[in-house]
């Protein structure tokens, strides 16, 4: 490329000799003007291109104005979504610990009920136990009272009998001996003797 720039500078060199002043600056003229129609040929079409890229540019940044508006749209759906749901859940939640707060103090009202129930009944078991004991040992009492009573009749009634066989048994004997001795003399009265019989 140098060689040609060298040689068409040659020319333009002794093109330059034999034209005049006018028609040089002409030339340079027209070759300005083309240069600038190039130029402004090129700005044009890249005119065009930015405007065509601009619009495209701007259609794209409308289509994704767009879907930010959904996505901002669907977030806030979401976000409404998320927030009902909570609510529900937290009602839902609230509810059952106002129902398990009410059951348990249901139930701890229950255990009290119950524990003092029990302590009634073990306070009732303890008195009927005692009771119970007392009332055995006046029965137990009352009992070794009655035996030392019936063993005291007891001795006084056999003494009263022992004493009564006594006196029966010396009459008895008494009376015994005068009819033996009766019989004995009345056989003799007759002849026998008492002894062989």
């Amino acid at each position: 490329m140098a060689p040609t720039k060298k040689g068409k500078g040659k020319k333009s060199a002794k093109q330059k000799k034999n034209t005049g002043p006018d028609e040089e600056k002409y030339r340079k003229a027209v070759l300005e003007v083309d240069t600038l129609k190039q130029h402004l040929v090129l700005r044009r079409d890249m005119a065009r291109q930015a405007m065509a890229d601009s619009e495209g540019l701007k259609q794209r940044l409308l289509d994704l104005e767009k879907e930010l508006e959904e996505a901002r749209g669907d977030k806030k759906d979401i976000y409404e979504e998320m927030i009902r749901k909570y609510q529900q859940l937290q009602h839902q939640t609230d509810t059952r610990i106002n129902r398990l707060e009410v059951e348990t103090q249901n139930l701890q009202a229950q255990l009290a009920a119950c524990q003092g129930d029990l302590l009634q009944s073990q306070l009732d078991q303890a008195r009927m136990l005692e009771e119970k004991d007392k009332a055995v040992a006046e029965m137990q009492r009352k009992v070794d009272e009655m035996e030392t009573e019936y063993e005291k009749i007891l001795h006084g009634s056999l003494d009263c009998v022992l004493s009564k066989l006594q006196s029966a048994k010396l009459t008895w004997e008494k009376e015994a001996t005068v009819i033996h001795m009766d019989y004995k003399h009345q056989l003799k009265d007759f002849g026998l003797n008492p002894l062989y019989i």
